[in-house]
Parts: structure tokens; sequence; C-alpha cells
């Protein structure tokens, strides 16, 4: 049954990661103790995991700390694209790194593959992998020049690309870059299975506990709402840092992502799509006992700055409708993504720290760069060089292609503080039962959640990062901030970084 979200005011299909919904809840225990291991990795997600396990095969006592759940943050909403073909990404990075930063780029990446390929033969890990291609496609002929520009870039750089009239799919295109040699996988069976590896001779894995502060002293010392861990190395894989040092929260900006999962009468390629428009859209199957499910993504936006994100969802609705036969929607789920102002993630030491490491701004493509972050960070605790370092140093600042987008990205941050401050609340009689508004009680403003059943979630409106107001993300009920991008539940509790403290809870009857 063709399950359309026409007129209703949710989107179609269980709101529901496909990924968490086909496997079992992990179990780890919290951090009960002070403890001290070598290495503290913080995030439990693709990185941290990757890392903690290479560091931890190296010889490395390590200690995996998450807030909530291994796995299932940013990497357990992804769609799992294992590819070198980001975006159009090679033409600008010989534009503004050279041929050789361009050069170093693709080889990590297409590298990246052949690692992840090689640690599933080699662990035996049941987790849907496959080889196949990525196609970059023209969705319009005014696309085309620019497409076949990056063609050229990516072939001068040794990638397994050819060019094509139109991409495989079921609807028209104008030309494709087809990538040869790419992967696809399911991440959380792939996770699961590595972080099984971690405990034990001394490492650990650490769910439930939320990190919140470093100590700079050596060794660091991890402060948790658990306790504290002591080591004389930290990565942060947290997506955002939320430690202030670097001032990574000025060179990036956040984007939330939406996602389908549907059935389609349609033949489609078992392999992977991403158009050159931006928004992009983005497919690739899955294979389920059910059938092939179809994985749509797209309808980028910055975080925070959507005044009706279900409107995104009906968008992408509309897209895989257009396009497809579609006979079902049977999940949706939404991910956010961190942007560097250069378009290269930072990986490596923070400025100014021999002990402590980062790794962030993927910029959606984690999957490769979450290896590169792996050997980049382990080569570093080992004290072996990689070559890799200067392209990803995460201290670097390249006044002459990020300066401009650095200036009026914090202008636009001061901006969106300042009307934040100004905006006139609501009354509180306004809110309607399933709504959400800042609204003025007794002179104070106070965020206000009014759920189904009526009750009333009350909290502060300014984000614990910085202080910029936060705001409604109607279709995942949380508080968006949309200065740095971190996000809140609806009862204040962090669901995303930068932000490491809750909003504060305020007392509010009705009436």
């Amino acid at each position: 049954m063709d399950n359309t979200s026409e007129n209703k005011h949710e989107p179609a299909g269980k709101a529901e990661s496909f990924w968490i919904a086909t496997t079992l809840e992990t179990e780890f225990p919290t951090l009960t103790e002070n403890i001290s291991v070598d290495v503290a990795v913080l995030g439990g997600g693709i990185t941290g995991i990757t890392s903690a396990l290479l560091l931890k095969e190296a010889g490395f006592s390590v200690a995996v700390i998450e807030a909530g759940r291994i796995v299932k943050g940013v990497t357990g909403y992804t769609t799992a694209h294992i590819t070198s073909a980001h975006d159009l990404i090679y033409k600008y990075l010989i534009d503004h790194f050279g041929k050789d930063g361009a050069q170093q780029y693709a080889n990590a990446n297409q590298g990246a593959i052949e690692k992840i390929d090689l640690m599933v033969k080699e662990k035996n890990i049941d987790c849907d992998f496959k080889r196949t291609s990525e196609y970059i496609y023209a969705e319009g002929e005014e696309d085309v020049e620019e497409l076949r520009r990056e063609f050229d870039a990516a072939k001068s750089l040794g990638l397994p690309v050819s060019y094509l009239d139109a991409a495989p799919l079921p609807f028209k295109t104008y030309g494709a870059i087809r990538y040869q040699n790419q992967a696809q996988f399911h991440p959380r069976k792939y996770l699961l299975a590595l972080a099984k590896l971690i405990p034990g001779k001394g490492s650990f894995i650490f769910e439930n506990t939320r990190a919140f502060d470093i100590d700079e002293s050596e060794p660091h010392k991890v402060k948790t709402d658990r306790g504290h861990l002591t080591a004389k190395y930290v990565i942060v894989a947290t997506h955002f840092p939320f430690i202030n040092k670097g001032m990574f929260f000025a060179r990036m900006e956040s984007h939330r992502s939406y996602v389908l999962g549907i059935r389609v009468a349609d033949k489609i390629p078992e392999e992977m799509f991403d158009s050159s428009k931006d928004p992009s859209h983005y497919i690739r199957t899955q294979p389920t006992p059910d059938g092939l499910l179809v994985i749509v993504g797209g309808e980028d936006h910055p975080t925070g700055h959507a005044a009706n994100t279900i409107e995104y969802y009906k968008r992408l609705e509309q897209f895989a409708r257009d396009h497809f036969q579609v006979k079902s929607i049977d999940y949706h789920w939404s991910t956010q993504d961190n942007y560097s102002f250069d378009r290269v993630p930072f990986i490596g030491k923070f400025q100014g720290s021999k002990h402590l490491l980062i790794a962030t701004a993927f910029k959606g493509w984690g999957m490769t760069h979450s290896m590169i972050a792996g050997m980049i960070l382990s080569d570093l605790i080992l004290g072996r060089p990689n070559p890799l370092e200067e392209l990803y140093n995460p201290g670097r600042y390249k006044l002459l292609t990020t300066g401009g987008k650095l200036i009026t990205q914090n202008i636009q941050v001061a901006e969106t503080l300042l009307k934040g401050r100004l905006s006139k609340p609501e009354e509180f009689s306004s809110i309607n039962t399933g709504e959400a508004k800042i609204v003025d009680i007794k002179g104070v403003e106070t965020a206000v959640y009014k759920d189904e059943n009526g009750n009333i979630h009350a909290v502060s409106p300014a984000c614990t990062h910085m202080g910029c107001i936060i705001s409604w993300n109607n279709a995942e009920k949380s508080w968006d901030c949309p200065c740095h991008g971190s996000r809140f539940n609806f009862d204040g509790e962090v669901i995303q970084s930068p932000a490491a403290k809750n909003l504060e809870k305020k007392e509010v009857r009705e009436g």
C-alpha cells in the first residue's frame, strides 16, 4: 500500500534509521570508577571506533567514551557511501590546494576504500559489504559543463573514472561521471563487529557517559558525568568538538540532511548515485529480507535555519515520487554534517597541543575519512610520519581561500545571535498541542513544547555553547542552535555537540 504523506503533518514511514532498526541495541557499561589508559577516545561513532581499534591493535590501552549508545549518533544515520567521489571536489582542490594536495586527497580516500575492504575480509565481518560504482550525475543541461570539468580533474589524478552521457537511472539525466571500485555496506553491522574487538586487556567501551571537559594537564584528565579518566592521549571524535580550543566553531558550519527508505517498482542498478546540483540528491540500494530498499537522501540546509523541517521531508518525498514508481515509504530519518570552509576535514593535533587530537568536518563523507582519520591519528600517537598530516592539519588557515567565508559566516552568526536576542517572544496561550515556541512567561523568555498529550516541556532558549537562541525542529521535535549546530531534545538534553551541557529546565504551568 502506498503510504503517501500527502495532507499529513508527519513525514511518511517509520521515524527510524534503517541501520538502527535492523541491528540489536548495545549494552556496554557506564564508567563507574576513575581509570587510566593510554588513549581516551571521545565519541563512539565510526571515527572513534576505527581509531580505538587501530590503536589497540598497535599495543595501546584505549577507552571509548560515548554519551549515549555507540553508533547511534551521526554514524547511525548515514547513507554509507564508501567512495572517493565527494561531489564536485577535485577541480576545487586542484585550484586551491594545488595538484599535489588534490592528489593526496584522491589517493587517501581511494586507499581508505581498500583498507575497509581488507578489514571486512580479515575480520570476516558480515555487513553486506559490496564493491560497486558511484555516479555523479547532472540533473539539468546547465550542469553538464561543470560536470565535464570535474571529470577532467578527477581523471588527471588517476582516479578510476569514466564519462557517460547519462546515469543508469530510470529517469532522465544529462551526463554522469562513473567512479569504479567504490563500495557500500551496512554501517552498524560493520562497526558493531569492530566494537566487540575493543574491550579487554586494559581497554574499554563506556556508554551513557558524557565527557564535558578535558584538563590541559599532562597526562590529560577527561571529566565526565560519571567520574574521570586519565590518558596521555585524547582523541576528540564527537563529530563537532565540544571544547572551544582551536576555534572550530568559527571555522565550520553544520547542515541537516534528510533520508527516505523506499520500495519502488522500477528496476534500479545496485549502485550509488549523487547529483551534482546543490542541494544534491543521493541514491543507493540496500538488500533486505523483503527485497531491495532504495535509500534516497538530500535537501540539505544549515542547521537551525529552517522554520518547517517537515517541509524538507516533503520535498524529498516529492523528488522520489517524481523520479520513481514508489510503492511504499518505509523509513525516514535525518542526519547532520559539518563543513569546513575549505572543504577538507580537520584531522590531527589541536594547535599547540602534543597529545590532544581531533577529527571533524567530514562534509558528509565520513565513511572514507573516518579510516583516514584513524590512520593519521594512530601514526601521530605512534610517532610515525604520515604524508597526509599537512593536508588535513587542523591548525591550517588558508586566508586566500577561506578568509571571506570565515568573515561572512561569523557575521551571520553574530546577526543570528542578535536577531534571536531582539526577537519578540510570543504569548504562551498561542501554543497549540504538538507545537513549540519561544514565549514570554512573566517577563522571562522560555522555550516551550506542548506534546500531543498536552504536557508542557519548558527550557531556557539560550544554547549552552555560546548563548545563541535555539529554534524548533518540528520534524525531529528538537531544539537546534542556528549558530553552531548544537541540538537538544524537547526536555533540553544534549543530542549533538558542540554544547556539552543540557538546557536549563523551567517550571511552567498552563493557565
